[in-house]
């Protein structure tokens, strides 16, 4: 059985990698405030939910009990207002100095509506505007060295986040503008078309972090003011209001379980073996052999391992030989 296994593992050869993670939602109807459900969420699952996208919306319409929700019919969802602040993607705030406050607004720019997500893209003419995030258009990454910058401008269409995780993974991220001097050389090297800057306006937020891209208001909401906790109402289709955070009502947690790897691999037998290779218990043992040798290198997960079939509804199969001459 060694010997099988060993020819196994040396002709091994890897096809395909992935990472699962299950997110699962969970309706909480004994009312708390929207800290204390904030809090709940986090010790006994992740935290309080994100609504992210329309399906999201869909997806918590049908599975709220409105009968259990009280005669507001509605739950707190994980958004809430933070202040009104425009910010850089890039964190980093030693790269900043002491310009990070450079602004090169159009004029009467910005100008949206204060509860809505905004991301800073500059004109052909250099000057700025606010514009929503879910909007096309190319962009500006940064590459960053200490305080020396390297833009470098990317004529391929995106929304904001797209184009901001393109810019994280190829360079630094998203072009930030500490001088009008940086501003004139971003604006030389695109010209006659408008793109994105690492800019962004930071108002409402989201409980795990995420940014608040997508919005599900109600009319006439939000209304701003000493209401700035967020709950989904279910009697107006899952749409938005705010609220004093102090009021009881029942919340949506969300849960990620722990991720996982799945990794196919194909072996290849080299040599004759007596072994009956389709045998259940033969592939059996084989299996807790392969499991102990992938122990052995130091791999401390939750192992669990399967035998994938050939068309023919074998394990294995019989490899054709190629032609010699």
């Amino acid at each position: 059985m060694e010997k099988v296994l060993l020819y196994l593992i040396s002709a091994s050869a890897l096809c395909t990698v992935s990472s699962v993670t299950v997110r699962q939602y969970h309706f909480i109807y004994d009312p708390k405030n929207w800290t204390e459900a904030q809090r709940y969420c986090r010790e006994r699952y992740t935290d309080l939910v994100t609504v992210d996208s329309l399906n999201m919306v869909t997806m918590l319409n049908r599975m709220a009990d409105v009968s259990r929700m009280g005669s507001t019919a509605d739950a707190w969802i994980g958004l809430y207002f933070d202040v009104i602040n425009w910010k850089w993607s890039l964190p980093d705030e030693d790269f900043y100095l002491n310009d990070q406050n450079v602004r090169n607004w159009g004029y009467a720019e910005p100008n949206s509506p204060w509860f809505t997500a905004e991301c800073a893209v500059m004109y052909d003419n250099g000057l700025w505007n606010d514009a929503r995030c879910d909007w096309h258009y190319g962009f500006i990454c940064a590459n960053i060295s200490g305080q020396t910058v390297k833009f470098v401008f990317i004529n391929t269409i995106m929304n904001w986040t797209n184009a901001q995780r393109y810019c994280r993974q190829h360079y630094t991220d998203l072009a930030s503008v500490r001088t009008l001097k940086e501003n004139e050389e971003i604006r030389t090297m695109k010209p006659g078309v408008n793109a994105w800057i690492g800019l962004y306006r930071d108002t409402w937020k989201w409980s795990n972090g995420n940014l608040y891209l997508f919005h599900y208001w109600g009319w006439g909401q939000p209304n701003g003011g000493t209401e700035k906790c967020t709950s989904a109402d279910f009697s107006l289709s899952g749409q938005w209001k705010d609220w004093s955070c102090s009021l009881k009502k029942a919340f949506i947690c969300f849960h990620d379980a722990v991720p996982f790897t799945k990794q196919a691999v194909k072996l290849k037998l080299v040599g004759n073996s007596a072994l009956d290779l389709n045998d259940p218990d033969v592939l059996e043992k084989l299996l807790e052999e392969l499991k102990q040798k992938v122990e052995d290198q130091g791999v401390r997960a939750d192992i669990k391992l399967s035998w994938s079939k050939c068309p023919d509804g074998k394990t294995f199969c019989k490899e054709k030989q190629k032609d010699q001459n």
